[in-house]
């Protein structure tokens, strides 16, 4: 039998004691860093200039999460390499709960496939709630002689590479919508990048491009003023601001939905009460009459959701503008 000195015992025993209540601490950690949090203002990094769609939304957000939270929560632009520059940052930030991002379906689902980025969009980030999402709409110039999408695809398959759309530029999302629809409907149409989606609304509506897949609020004026005309939207189900508007999947284009769409996001890490405690603030917003009706003007719709679905669908959208950019070979300027 192995002898234990008096002594040594007692030095184990206390030892095993103080061992015992720094575990007990450090499981009750988590809850109170959400009992306590916030603490202290939030960064909110929105990785484009001030004055665009997702800066309009982060401030929205920041606003109304900041009266919820009880603290503030403050914008910070960080423009730069197609906002891929403010997404790495956040993605490297200290996992605290104290810097957040509005992600955005081009930087966490799209760019990564076009080139070299300095984070990875699902094992860098700790998801949250989705925010919001818009569609875009098909419009052509009045002058174009398809009035429909199957007379538009019979005039493509006719004419292979004569007719051609503009976009935001490449790789944006209203490429991505285009290329989507082409590889649907097996046509070919030469690719024109401007520098934002209304020059790009510009040179359909002065004839000096044929079509483009446009944000819904910004071209409806144009439909209703007769400068442009609607074939389809990219929405599962019609639109209510575009009732008569058909959608692709009606049309037998069932692949082609594509969102532009926002979510909260965390760095790694970052402890799961907190992202459970911002997560319950995320899904109230989203039930928030007030608060949908002013994303409605902005032309967004209000949505929501638990950290593991958002994963699950970044994961999707990922894969699904993967393959769309591999087979339309299309690289990072």
């Amino acid at each position: 039998m192995i002898k234990i000195q008096h002594g040594l015992l007692f030095s184990l025993r206390g030892f095993a004691a103080g061992l015992a209540a720094f575990l007990a601490l450090a499981a009750h950690a988590p809850q109170a860093l959400a009992q306590d949090y916030p603490a202290k203002p939030i960064r909110l990094v929105i990785p484009y200039p001030p004055g665009g769609g997702n800066d309009t939304l982060g401030r929205i957000v920041a606003q109304r999460l900041s009266t919820a939270l009880g603290q503030q929560v403050f914008v910070e632009n960080k423009p730069g390499a197609g906002g891929n520059l403010g997404t790495e940052q956040v993605a490297h930030a200290k996992p605290d709960g104290y810097t957040l991002t509005l992600g955005f379906v081009a930087n966490l689902a799209m760019t990564p496939h076009m080139g070299k980025v300095n984070y990875d969009p699902v094992k860098d980030f700790a998801p949250i709630s989705m925010v919001a999402q818009g569609y875009q709409i098909l419009v052509v110039n009045p002058a174009f002689p398809a009035r429909t999408v199957p007379e538009l695809v019979a005039l493509a398959k006719a004419k292979p590479g004569a007719l051609n759309f503009a976009s935001g530029g490449n790789g944006s999302p209203l490429q991505m919508s285009a290329e989507l629809f082409k590889i649907a409907a097996g046509i070919d149409i030469m690719h024109i990048p401007y520098k934002g989606s209304t020059p790009a609304a510009a040179a359909v509506i002065s004839g000096e491009t044929q079509m483009v897949f446009g944000g819904v609020v910004s071209s409806l004026p144009f439909v209703k003023s007769g400068r442009l005309r609607a074939l389809a939207v990219t929405s599962p189900t019609r639109i209510e601001a575009a009732p008569d508007v058909p959608t692709m999947t009606e049309l037998g284009y069932p692949s082609v939905v594509a969102s532009s769409w926002y979510g909260l996001f965390a760095p790694a890490g970052t402890p799961p009460a907190i992202i459970a405690r911002l997560n319950r603030e995320m899904v109230a917003l989203g039930k928030n009459p007030e608060h949908r009706a002013q994303l409605e003007k902005q032309g967004q719709e209000a949505v929501y959701s638990t950290p593991e679905e958002l994963a699950a669908y970044v994961k999707a959208e990922s894969a699904k503008w993967g393959r769309v950019i591999k087979t339309a070979k299309i690289e990072a300027e």
